[in-house]
């Protein structure tokens, strides 16, 4: 296990788990699930998955459809004693689905045909999630590493959704996806920071403007943001993190805008639980101040039974785009509270399979009624088939 990607060891008894980007996990979460193999001098790991969907999102601006969720990991690592070298690429066949992604209520961020914003609905991912490389320099006490690529994930947030023990079955993204980990695709990051086994301090420069709706090609990169972030793994069982960052434009709509990004969260993994607790506070450069609370947690109650759930609660101002509503550019504060249950099992192969549900429940100012209704119900239906046991 010590020689495998996706799972660090430090002195005994204090184990993290590599995240996306340079983030940590717990290191109790354990490696990350998929192949590893030995090919010569490399170590390969291979990763990935897939998820057919079905979500009715209730009210009046809600929506159903059926769409995949897809994720491929290569990665390779070779050390040449005391330095260790790690190539990194995550691809996505999510542009399929089109610019519109797929419904989420009370979801926003980025834009589809250009000049839409996306609203009640998640993006898609691009073509490439991550091309990047990592180098890592020991030292007496830790290591010096530098990490980087065209396509990458500044020092920001805590680690992105998808790769979180606490959402692995959360059907859909967080309807807070873009108070904590937006950033995980970013096109130009530079990191550099010093870790040892209980704490890690890192910056960042890199792009600020989120993807594009041309999600299949790769764009300009550039580093006009920046961000630093403070690691502290006292155990296998935790891992807590501060960040702060600025961010150049990240808005295409709102061009003029910059924005300045803290967030805070805690993470904890032991007897099959994984959970997640974290705090953002969105500053839009000019204008007002977004907060947002995420909390979920996955059980692993055996090798075949799991029970998920996410709560949260942000504050919004982007859920009426229409300069002509009333209700443009008005700050609400909206709650989401989304729990399901998953069967896990062998498919085929190297491969998992685990078939599940999930329901949402909301709360909302009498205000929205209008739009949402007054008790929006959503729930989503979903078979999900991942690379490694």
């Amino acid at each position: 296990m010590p020689d495998m990607p996706g799972m660090a060891m430090g002195p005994a008894d204090h184990a993290y788990g590599d995240g996306s980007g340079t983030s940590r996990n717990p290191g109790n979460d354990g490696a990350m699930k998929g192949l590893h193999l030995a090919t010569g001098d490399w170590m390969v790991m291979l990763h990935g998955y897939a998820t057919s969907v079905y979500t009715n999102q209730g009210g009046p601006s809600g929506d159903q459809e059926t769409f995949v969720e897809s994720m491929a990991m290569l990665t390779g690592t070779r050390d040449f004693g005391g330095v260790r070298l790690q190539l990194r690429s995550m691809m996505s066949l999510e542009p399929a689905m089109g610019a519109k992604g797929y419904p989420n209520l009370f979801a926003t961020g980025e834009t589809a045909n250009g000049t839409t914003q996306l609203t009640d609905r998640q993006h898609p991912h691009d073509l490439f999630m991550e091309l990047a490389a990592r180098l890592d320099v020991d030292t007496a006490h830790g290591s010096l590493f530098l990490y980087g690529g065209p396509v990458a994930e500044p020092a920001l947030g805590p680690s992105a959704f998808m790769h979180r023990a606490s959402a692995q079955y959360q059907p859909l993204s967080p309807i807070t996806h873009h108070w904590f980990d937006s950033t995980h695709i970013s096109y130009g990051v530079v990191t550099a920071g010093y870790g040892t086994a209980r704490w890690q301090i890192e910056a960042s420069g890199f792009r600020g403007r989120e993807p594009d709706q041309y999600r299949w090609n790769i764009e300009q990169p550039g580093l006009d943001s920046w961000s630093v972030r403070a690691t502290w793994t006292p155990s296998p069982a935790w891992a807590v993190q501060v960040s702060h960052g600025w961010l150049k434009s990240p808005e295409q709509l709102e061009a003029f805008r910059n924005e300045a990004r803290t967030t805070a969260s805690v993470q904890y993994a032991a007897h099959g639980v994984s959970a997640l607790l974290a705090f953002s506070n969105k500053h839009k450069l000019p204008g007002r101040v977004l907060t947002a609370w995420l909390a979920e947690a996955n059980w692993d109650i055996d090798r075949h039974h799991t029970l998920f759930a996410r709560a949260e609660n942000v504050a919004n101002d982007e859920l009426f785009p229409n300069p002509l509503d009333p209700l443009h550019d008005r700050k609400v504060r909206v709650s989401k509270l989304e729990s399901g249950y998953a069967y896990r099992l062998r498919f085929v192969g190297p491969f998992d399979l685990a078939l599940g549900g999930a329901v949402g429940i909301y709360d909302k100012p009498a205000l929205l009624d209008a739009a949402y209704g007054r008790f929006p119900l959503s729930f989503s239906l979903f078979a999900k088939v991942s690379l490694g046991h």
